[in-house]
């Protein structure tokens, strides 16, 4: 998606494969200039809009952990080639957790900068999503913490007319992390953790706790209410955003019923989620009544959208211990999903996109990898979403977890801090997700 000279910008549309860029996107160019070596560009879903990575152009990228799942998306290709080894870093956009879930699925290190530092050029985006209230961003992926921080330097301080100019960098290296509050939770409300990933955000809250920091279990403010708006804010006025993207293509499979749904009238909307209680569908339907909404109706929600911003920032600052300078949570409710999974679990929870909504910035680090005993069925259901979260469970054993490290705005240097202290520890584990020989430098090294 991001355009290079000589490749076609196709954001896994066929309708595009002939979109050829006149100029390299800016972020291209930024490394480029620093002397980056270019290898290819990766796969992405179609339009970017769900977290695999397959399309009816190039088909279907395959986690290198585990061919029969996905690593994720938007950004899956990136992830998957940089788990697999073939390239040290790469960049990705994130509107969605589109950089952190394919790092957590593929046992690598990804970071959101804040919201507007970052803010995604590319021409469908710009497009697209303009300078709404939950922007793309793009961001830096790799296998080591310091070539994020690298990356970041590079690409961090560009500015645009129409937005404020970003906050200077600061230095993670220059960062005590002693000194730092953290918080953590392992819940959503929403998604139940799977039992490894729970387990590796406890774990890196008590490496951050052995080096120093101040850790306490926190509640962030309702998720569910977050969750809701950032649907509604994406969806409003028939899916319009994504309409105009998709009207040269047919919907994937996996976006095809939840795009259809989003064109109806909220009357149908609420015909149909009634149907699905009647048959005990009761997540799809919680999920079916955050679609169907006006464009005056997203006003109203952009509104709402502020105070959650502000009750997030208070919870912050009212924590137990003091305000907190860290959050740390799982970035998605469960390790890589089979292929085809998005379908049922479209989001995966509130867990990556309540940064969206909120613009802070966030990275995941991997710290793990779920254990034989961990990769237990959940109980049987009749619900459609968790029979699918039954079936991520079922022979994920060895799969890589990573854990979300989220920061307050503009402080991208304190997330990476905490992620290099806790990356340079889970290092030392047997269970440490690589699939790497160690002992080789990093780029940024």
């Amino acid at each position: 998606c991001l355009d290079l000279v000589g490749t076609p910008s196709t954001f896994g549309m066929p309708s595009r494969r002939n979109d050829y860029p006149r100029a390299n996107d800016l972020y291209v160019q930024r490394l480029l200039d620093a002397g980056a070596v270019v290898v290819g560009k990766t796969n992405v879903p179609q339009a970017l809009i769900y977290n695999e990575s397959s399309n009816a152009l190039y088909g279907r990228t395959n986690n290198p952990w585990d061919t029969a799942r996905t690593p994720g998306g938007s950004s899956g290709g990136e992830g998957a080639i940089i788990a697999a080894g073939g390239s040290p870093l790469g960049l990705g956009t994130d509107i969605g957790g589109s950089l952190r879930l394919p790092a957590a699925f593929c046992g690598i290190v990804s970071l959101k900068p804040t919201s507007p530092r970052t803010h995604d050029y590319s021409r469908f985006s710009e497009q697209s999503f303009e300078f709404g209230p939950i922007a793309s961003v793009v961001g830096p992926m790799a296998r080591d913490v310091a070539d994020l921080a690298l990356t970041v330097q590079l690409i961090g301080t560009l500015s645009h007319p129409r937005l404020p100019s970003p906050q200077p960098l600061g230095d993670p290296n220059a960062v005590d992390v002693s000194k730092l509050r953290v918080g953590f939770f392992t819940h959503d409300g929403l998604m139940q953790p799977s039992p490894a990933v729970a387990r590796a955000v406890r774990e890196a809250a008590a490496i951050l706790r052995a080096a120093g920091a101040q850790v306490t279990e926190w509640t962030p403010p309702d998720l569910r209410q977050a969750a809701a708006l950032y649907v509604r804010l994406l969806t409003a006025n028939g899916a319009s955003l994504f309409r105009a993207a998709l009207a040269h293509d047919k919907a994937e499979p996996q976006i095809a019923a939840l795009y259809w749904l989003a064109q109806r009238s909220r009357r149908t909307v609420q015909r149909i989620r009634c149907a699905l209680v009647l048959l005990r569908q009761m997540k799809f339907a919680e999920q079916l009544g955050n679609v169907g909404f006006s464009a005056e109706d997203a006003q109203h929600f952009s509104a709402e959208a502020d105070g959650y911003r502000q009750a997030f920032a208070a919870a912050m600052a009212r924590a137990d211990g003091g305000p907190l300078d860290v959050v740390l949570s799982p970035a998605c409710f469960s390790p890589a999903w089979p292929h085809g999974a998005s379908r049922e679990l479209i989001t995966g929870g509130a867990y990556c996109i309540v940064y969206n909504l909120l613009g802070y910035p966030a990275g995941v680090v991997p710290v793990t990898r779920v254990r034989p005993g961990e990769a237990i069925a959940r109980p049987r259901s009749l619900d459609i979403v968790d029979m699918a979260a039954r079936r991520v469970d079922i022979g994920s054993a060895g799969l890589p977890v990573g854990v979300q490290v989220a920061a307050r705005p503009w402080q991208e240097h304190v997330a990476l801090a905490a992620m290099q202290v806790i990356q340079d520890e889970v290092r030392k584990r047997e269970d440490y997700p690589t699939m790497m020989r160690e002992g080789g430098e990093s780029v940024g090294e």
